[in-house]
C-alpha cells in the first residue's frame, strides 16, 4: 500500500472524507451514513434500510439506553446521533475530519443533543479518549488503519468489562482471493485512488487480531447482499443526480461511478462484508442474544 504509517493513512484517507458534504447528501441516505443498509423488505428504501441498520446495531451491541457509546472514525455523525438521539446514550465519536466534526456540531445542535454528544479531532491511535465505555462501534474504519490488532488493543482498554465491541468491515473472502486481487487495478482504484488508503483483509485476519487484542468474539453476520443492494442505491442516485454532482465536486462523477462500480462487481466472488461482535471478557457474552 502507498500509506505504510498511521500518519501516512490518516493523511492519504481524510482527502476523501473531507469532500464536500454536500456530495454525499446527493447519494447517500438522509443521515449520511456510509456504510450498508440493512433491507427486511422487497421494497425497502435506502433511508429505512439504514434506519433498520442502526437499531441492528444497538441490538448486537445489548444497548438499553443510557450507555456510554465511543464511535471510531465517526462519519458525519449517523450512528453517533441516532444512538444519542433514539437510546438516549452519551456519545464520543473520534474523527481526523474537520468538515466532518462542524457538521456533527451542528446537527447534534438541530437535534437538541448536543449535551450528549462529544467530538474529540484527531486518528484515533494519536489521541486520548477518556473511558471508560460501555460500547464502541467501528464501522468500516479499521480498514483504513494499518496498526489493526494495536488499534484494537487500544479499543479494549477503553472499555469497561464484559463492554461490547461492533466492528464491520469489507473483507476478501479468504487469503488467496486476498493475495491474488488486492493489487489489482480496480482494488486499487477503490483503496488507493478513491480512499488513499485501505486495506481490506480476509476476516480470519479480523478475527485474529481481535483475539490477539484480548476479544471474544461474540458473533458473525454476513451482510454482503445488503451491501450490494445499498451500494445499488448510492449508484442509481448519482446517476439521477450527475449534473449536480459534477457543480458541487467538479471531475467527481466518473470516479465514483467508478469505484461503486467496482465495489458491486466483487461482493461474493471475491469480497464479502461482514459484521464483527467482541466482547472485553475472557468467558464471552454472558447473554445470548
Amino acid at each position: 500500500m502507498t500509506a505504510t504509517t498511521p500518519q501516512q493513512a490518516r493523511d492519504a484517507t481524510n482527502q476523501h472524507y473531507e469532500l464536500p458534504p454536500e456530495l454525499f447528501a446527493l447519494y447517500l441516505d438522509q443521515r449520511l451514513k456510509y456504510s450498508s443498509g440493512l433491507y427486511d423488505a422487497e421494497h425497502t428504501d435506502l433511508d429505512d434500510a439504514q434506519t433498520n441498520k442502526l437499531h441492528f446495531v444497538a441490538r448486537e451491541l445489548g444497548l438499553r439506553g443510557g450507555e456510554r457509546l465511543l464511535d471510531i472514525g465517526c462519519g458525519w455523525g449517523s450512528l453517533l446521533l441516532f444512538m444519542a438521539q433514539e437510546y438516549d446514550c452519551r456519545v464520543t465519536g473520534v474523527t481526523p475530519s474537520g468538515p466532518q466534526a462542524d457538521f456533527i456540531r451542528a446537527r447534534a445542535e438541530e437535534m437538541g443533543v448536543s449535551e450528549l454528544v462529544t467530538l474529540v479531532p484527531g486518528a484515533f491511535t494519536g489521541v486520548e479518549v477518556p473511558g471508560p465505555f460501555d460500547a464502541v462501534t467501528m464501522l468500516g474504519s479499521i480498514v483504513h488503519m494499518p496498526d489493526r490488532t494495536d488499534v484494537l488493543r487500544k479499543v479494549r482498554g477503553l472499555l469497561r468489562r464484559n463492554g461490547s465491541l461492533y466492528v464491520s468491515e469489507s473483507c476478501f473472502r479468504d487469503h488467496e482471493t486476498y493475495r491474488e486481487f488486492s493489487r489489482r487495478p480496480g482494488t486499487v482504484h477503490v483503496t488507493d485512488s478513491i480512499f488513499g488508503f485501505a486495506d481490506m483483509v480476509p476476516a480470519s485476519v479480523l478475527v485474529e487480531a481481535m483475539e490477539a487484542a484480548g476479544f471474544s468474539l461474540a458473533g458473525l453476520t454476513d451482510l454482503t447482499a445488503h451491501y450490494h443492494r445499498t451500494i445499488e442505491q448510492w449508484e442509481e442516485r448519482v446517476h439521477a443526480r450527475r449534473e449536480r454532482v459534477e457543480e458541487v465536486a467538479p471531475g467527481m462523477s466518473e470516479p465514483l461511478v467508478r469505484y461503486l462500480q467496482t465495489a458491486n462487481a466483487g461482493w461474493g466472488y471475491t469480497t464479502k462484508h461482514y459484521a464483527f461482535t467482541a466482547v472485553k471478557s475472557r468467558m464471552g457474552p454472558t447473554e445470548v442474544r
